[in-house]
């Protein structure tokens, strides 16, 4: 029986997940949380196969947890699903080690498909994502200009982002430029946007 675990924020997504799972004879959901930073903690518990986590919830996203599994328990493969088909989510989310990347509107038979293929130690990737990471490539964001771009994203002042990230308003002001450029956008809020959309943040 494979065991798995399912982190979604959204309770009725949740349970529909789960309910859907378990009409499979060889598939038992173990836990279930509504919060990234619940992940580790309920996959040391109940110890399962696979993990299929949302990449957008509260308290810590579906990459990070991924990223968390993958060091403390590499013995959990993460599934990473996702309403959102950004290359770059993919892309972040190989880059953890998550042994799968699926968009949530793919059928119930796919997505078992997949548990039982990454449990076998294969990797399970949307074929259309893949394609469309590999047309646009690497983020070419560096990570200080991700990092200003997350606090532009609301709007946030060159003062407010440079107390937060502990950096003068001058080197604040020289990141969100090169990520202004870089992105082709015309204001940082803009900027934002377009890497969020991208999947770069």
């Amino acid at each position: 029986m494979i065991r798995v675990l399912v982190a979604e924020d959204q309770s009725m997504v949740r349970g529909a997940l789960r309910a859907l799972l378990e009409l499979e004879a060889d598939i038992t959901v173990v836990a279930e949380v509504g919060r990234g930073d619940e992940v580790l903690a309920a996959a040391r518990e109940h110890t399962p196969d696979v993990a299929l986590l949302d990449i957008e919830m509260p308290g810590q996203d579906g990459i990070d947890a991924a990223r968390e599994l993958a060091a403390e328990l590499p013995g959990v493969r993460a599934v990473v699903l996702t309403t959102f088909g950004r290359p770059g989510f993919l892309r972040r989310a190989m880059e953890v080690g998550a042994a799968g990347f699926l968009v949530k509107d793919a059928p119930v038979a796919e997505l078992a498909k997949a548990i039982r293929a990454v449990v076998a130690g294969e990797r399970v990737i949307d074929r259309d994502l893949a394609a469309a990471a590999l047309a646009i490539g690497a983020t070419p964001l560096s990570t200080r200009e991700a990092d200003v771009l997350r606090e532009a994203a609301d709007g946030a002042t060159v003062a407010d982002i440079a107390r937060r990230l502990f950096l003068s308003e001058g080197t604040v002001r020289n990141y969100l430029s090169s990520a202004i450029g870089k992105t082709g956008a015309r204001t940082r809020v803009e900027a934002a946007r377009v890497a969020a959309d991208k999947g770069w943040l």
